[in-house]
């Protein structure tokens, strides 16, 4: 298991926001709440041809 930091914005407050994944949950989707505004943000994984892991996050109610 390798923890990887990754830094992105809050769909809601725009903050920015240090996440860290973990390389086995590659391929995976999960809530993780805003440090700063608390709001549910849906996190979403996808492993790489060099084995890093691609992160997106958005809204739940999109």
């Amino acid at each position: 298991m390798e923890l990887q930091e990754s830094q992105v914005y809050c769909p809601y407050c725009g903050e920015p926001l240090s996440i860290l994944l973990d390389s086995g949950d590659s391929d995976a989707e999960y809530i993780e709440d805003c440090q700063v505004c608390c709001q549910p943000m849906v996190v979403s994984l996808m492993s790489l041809a060099d084995g890093s892991l691609d992160v997106s996050v958005r809204r739940e109610d999109e």
